[in-house]
């Protein structure tokens, strides 16, 4: 009896060490995925705040860039515009002036129509910044040659542009976009890379989607800073392509230029 009374009290201690054991797993287990779940929602929300971060510097450049854009236009009005035309209104009043020889006649109609005609090439100037006539009459591939010939035509730099994509006239509004970034692509390059050589290429990929191709033979910089990626011109860049829902690679070195790809 001593040895069956034994042999149940050594059952009931291993089902209690035993159902003590699979509580403690059972709570660890628990334990393991409560913190493993909150380190998972943890990043989730880090890359939530990293995400709204990046649009909240996207956004704020895109403003920066719309008012640095509104003063030079502002700028333009007044300086060159609004000065020319006060100009014109003081001569032609002039022309109501008695006794006045027809020489001063004469040189006061000239000054006129010389004032009036640069005011007139000046506001034509500020509408092709705003939207190029020919972007909008013939679309971006007739824009793009015509920025690339006038690029050219400095004879400081040789650009390389090739086209194989036919642009649908109805996507103005986003080419406008593509044209931007394009414009600021040159602009880098020439004021920042001083490259000598640019090369321009469109093309389609198998999914029909637009691939930009640009490079050149500049000074270049290390794409991998970030410090790089932060000026306003590159924020402009990565803000048009986010609004293009487009894919955009940047890759440089010191002294070995610059290669962008960007897709829309």
């Amino acid at each position: 009896m001593k040895i069956n009374l034994l042999d149940d009290r050594e059952i009931i201690e291993i089902t209690i060490i035993s159902f003590g054991a699979f509580l403690l797993m059972g709570l660890v287990l628990v334990l393991f995925f409560y913190f493993s779940r909150k380190k998972i929602i943890q990043k989730e929300m880090e890359k939530k705040n990293l995400e709204l971060s990046y649009q909240k510097e996207l956004l704020h450049s895109i403003i920066i860039t719309q008012e640095e854009e509104r003063r030079r236009i502002a700028q333009d009005l007044h300086d060159d515009i609004s000065s020319k035309l006060n100009i014109i209104s003081l001569n032609s009043h002039l022309l109501t002036a008695k006794n006045l020889s027809e020489k001063e006649l004469t040189e006061i109609s000239i000054n006129i129509v010389n004032l009036t005609t640069k005011v007139l090439d000046n506001s034509r100037r500020i509408a092709h910044d705003l939207l190029p006539p020919v972007l909008e009459k013939f679309g971006l591939h007739a824009g793009v040659e015509e920025l690339c010939f006038e690029i050219n035509s400095s004879k400081s730099i040789e650009i390389e542009y090739k086209n194989s994509v036919q642009f649908n006239q109805k996507d103005i509004q986003k080419h406008l976009h593509v044209f931007r970034i394009i414009q600021e692509l040159f602009n880098n390059s020439l004021k920042h890379g001083k490259a000598t050589k640019i090369q321009l290429i469109f093309s389609e990929n198998n999914q029909k989607q637009n691939i930009c191709e640009f490079s050149d033979n500049g000074v270049g910089f290390d794409s991998n800073d970030l410090k790089n990626h932060k000026g306003l011109g590159m924020k402009n860049i990565e803000s048009r392509i986010s609004f293009l829902n487009g894919d955009l690679k940047i890759t440089s070195e010191v002294n070995k230029g610059i290669q962008v790809v960007f897709i829309f």
